[in-house]
């Protein structure tokens, strides 16, 4: 499968919120100058944008973790600490989005330039210029900064291919998609020659153009996984209609035919009934009789049918008018694909915590929001100490600590905060 990657998973972070800052005005003159402290700057958010110069997800084969930038603590005399750069992740047009975690897919990105946010960065914390009131001027504390968001993605490429190009292998599907677009695909006088979808662009006469996808050689149990076919069944869905290239030299033109119809029924009922043009190849190699003969068989199972050679180019010419039309009149087909609006990007929630007895009278409580209101608490300042014991207050820890079996006397620890429990 090397040169093309239709599935990859991520690991993203994105940036923590910086940590406000508890500072004093200290100028000449100024009695009293009062609190200071900014802000913490905002953690970076993490993105995704579908772009049309990619056409594979080989680049997440060499880089698979993305982290965006975090906020910086807030400073004295009142500066907000800088916020942390927004990151996009660059993918092909046409790359599906889920959420490992939950199975659910959150982005179908089928347009270029479509972004979908995957990671809202963390919130910074407020510095105690935020606290003062006309009762409380000189607010001791600070808040912390939020933490990022880490998520599991799997990115999923579906082609937007306008036809798809179907046949058995070494049908002569490489050999069209060259002599009608500009695409340079291998071409070999032997089974499987193209491992890997082949996209061509395909110039009207009217000056616009259209996408041609060369799909591997579909095989006889492609849809359990059999031959090459299987893996890229996914990039037939979303193509207008299908062109059906027959080798007429192959020892049974018929059941090959039907026996890719019947894989395609296998992977999805709906591409089994998409519109498909029957191209008859390699007329070069076989006599006229023989060629009048397959176009009557295969009246009962196409309405148009054309014998071409990709090699010769002989009839290509009306053979291509013909797709011409069709890509004028046929729709792309709506996909079916549904996405959640609870994407999950902006779960910076860290409130969980546990309870650990680690000696015979000694207890742990760990959690990241204890840790970090502990990193921003000053054991030795009574006000910011009276701060913390509120807050955990209300988020249940003394009463887990009960429940853990907690008893006067015994000593508590969260982050660098150690103290004696009394009920």
């Amino acid at each position: 499968m090397a040169g093309f990657i239709d599935k990859a998973k991520i690991k993203l972070l994105s940036g923590k919120g910086g940590n406000g800052m508890v500072a004093w005005r200290r100028e000449k003159y100024v009695d009293k100058g009062g609190p200071a402290g900014g802000d913490g700057g905002n953690g970076g958010d993490i993105y995704l944008i579908a772009v049309e110069d990619m056409t594979t997800l080989m680049d997440f084969t060499f880089q698979s973790v993305f982290k965006s930038e975090n906020g910086e603590n807030g400073r004295g005399k009142s500066q907000h600490g800088a916020c942390g750069k927004d990151l996009y992740i660059r993918v092909p047009v046409g790359t599906v989005v889920r959420d490992l975690d939950t199975n659910k897919i959150i982005a179908d990105l089928k347009e270029a330039e479509q972004t979908v946010m995957v990671a809202k960065g963390g919130r910074g914390g407020r510095g105690n210029t935020r606290f003062a009131t006309p009762q409380k001027r000189a607010p001791q504390f600070c808040e912390p900064g939020e933490p990022g968001v880490e998520r599991h993605l799997e990115l999923e490429l579906k082609l937007l291919a306008d036809i798809g190009l179907l046949g058995m292998p070494n049908a002569g599907k490489s050999t069209l998609i060259s002599v009608i677009s500009s695409a340079k695909p291998k071409i070999a006088d032997y089974p499987f020659t193209t491992i890997v979808p082949n996209l061509g662009v395909v110039r009207k006469p009217t000056g616009d153009g259209f996408v041609v996808a060369d799909i591997p050689g579909l095989v006889e149990g492609a849809s359990e996984g059999i031959g090459l076919g299987h893996e890229f069944l996914r990039h037939v869905e979303r193509c207008r209609f299908l062109i059906h290239l027959v080798d007429l030299t192959s020892e049974n033109p018929v059941q090959n035919f039907l026996t890719i119809n019947n894989e395609l029924a296998k992977h999805d009922e709906r591409l089994a009934k998409t519109y498909q043009v029957v191209a008859l190849n390699k007329i070069d190699a076989v006599d006229a009789e023989f060629v009048l003969k397959m176009k009557e068989e295969f009246k009962q199972y196409a309405d148009d049918i054309f014998a071409i050679s990709a090699a010769t180019k002989e009839n290509l010419q009306d053979f291509l008018n013909f797709i011409y039309q069709k890509v004028d009149e046929i729709e792309k087909p709506e996909t079916e694909i549904v996405t959640h609006e609870d994407t999950g990007a902006y779960d910076n929630d860290d409130s969980a915590f546990a309870v650990y007895k680690t000696g015979k009278n000694e207890f742990v409580v760990e959690g990241g929001k204890l840790f970090r209101l502990a990193n921003v608490t000053d054991s030795q300042n009574l006000e910011q100490i009276n701060r913390f014991q509120n807050i955990i207050t209300g988020m249940g820890v003394f009463e887990a600590l009960k429940q853990a079996g907690i008893k006067d006397g015994d000593e508590v620890k969260i982050g660098h905060i150690v103290f004696d429990y009394y009920d």
